[in-house]
């Protein structure tokens, strides 16, 4: 649930980061509904074959997003997981860098721009 408008956004952004990702559909409020004209009411994106739905919420609330929801990728090359550590860290904030932390060869964890948690792992 994104706040001030910012699924779509968010959507484009992970779609355009991520192979194997796209847009899979979009509804958007219309005139004189509950939602404000033109954001997305539901929409459904995957990202390496993975599903999400999300939504723009008219109701400002008290909460946003937790680390204790993460999209958790795996990622298939060093080059990969670098990239979008890169890329979703900007106007984010790292909760943990890049490091070996025993559990895997590299690992990751950030929140994004619009306040998403994000672990990045490669395996073994």
């Amino acid at each position: 649930m994104f706040q001030d408008g910012k699924a779509e956004e968010a959507m484009n952004f992970y779609t355009s980061l991520i192979k194997d990702s796209e847009i899979k559909s979009i509804v958007r409020y219309g005139a004189n509904e509950a939602g404000d004209e033109g954001t997305v009411m539901q929409a459904v994106f995957s990202l390496k074959g993975q599903e999400f739905m999300c939504i723009d919420s008219n109701v400002k609330h008290q909460f946003s997003f937790t680390p204790s929801f993460s999209i958790y990728v795996t990622c298939d090359t060093e080059e990969e997981m670098t990239s979008l550590y890169q890329q979703l860290i900007v106007g984010g904030q790292a909760l943990m860098p890049i490091g070996d932390y025993g559990f895997s060869k590299k690992f990751g964890w950030l929140t994004d721009r619009f306040g998403v948690s994000w672990q990045l792992n490669l395996p073994l």
